[in-house]
C-alpha cells in the first residue's frame, strides 16, 4: 500500500476541469499524491484540455475519460468536486475530506480560437493556484475554508 495521499477530482464529464486537476497534481506533487479523475458522464479529454496542458509542460495525451464507477471500493484521502454548484458528481466511499472547488466550464463558450483557448488557459492557470496550495498544506484544506465538508 502507498503512503502517498489519494486523491479523486470529479466533475460531469470528466473532459476538462478533473482532468486538468489530475494532471497538475501527478505534475506538482506526483511525489506525495497519487491522483485521479472521474465524472458521471464521462465523455473524452477535451483538446483544448491537451493543448494548454501541453503549454505547461504537462502531457495529459494519455489521459481517458472515466466513469466514477470505476471507484468504487477504493478509498480516499480527499473526493474534490470541480464543476458548478448544481449537478455536480458525488463519490460514494469512504473519503477522509469531500471538497468542493467551483471552477466554470470553458467546454460550452463561444468565440474566436484564441478565445476559447485563453478560457481554457485562465481555467488551468486558476486550477494550477488551487493546487499549489493543496500540495503545499493538504491538512489545511481538512479544516477550514468555505468549500470544505467533512465525511
Amino acid at each position: 500500500m502507498s503512503d502517498k495521499i489519494r486523491v479523486l477530482f470529479l466533475c460531469l464529464g470528466n473532459s476538462c476541469r478533473s482532468q486538468m486537476a489530475e494532471g497538475l497534481l501527478r505534475h506538482l506533487g506526483g511525489h506525495r499524491f497519487e491522483a485521479f479523475s472521474a465524472g458521471t458522464v464521462p465523455s473524452y479529454v477535451h483538446p483544448r484540455v491537451i493543448q494548454v496542458m501541453d503549454e505547461s509542460g504537462i502531457d495529459v495525451s494519455n489521459h481517458r475519460s472515466k466513469h466514477v464507477q470505476e471507484f468504487t471500493g477504493q478509498e480516499f484521502d480527499f473526493v474534490i468536486s470541480l464543476c458548478g454548484v448544481n449537478n455536480c458528481p458525488s463519490f460514494v466511499g469512504k473519503t477522509g475530506a469531500s471538497l468542493h472547488w467551483p471552477f466554470p466550464d470553458p467546454v460550452g463558450a463561444t468565440g474566436s480560437e484564441e478565445d476559447l483557448l485563453d478560457g481554457f488557459r485562465k481555467l488551468r492557470d486558476g486550477i494550477k493556484s488551487r493546487i499549489e496550495d493543496f500540495v503545499a498544506d493538504p491538512d489545511s484544506f481538512k479544516t477550514s475554508g468555505p468549500d470544505i465538508v467533512i465525511r
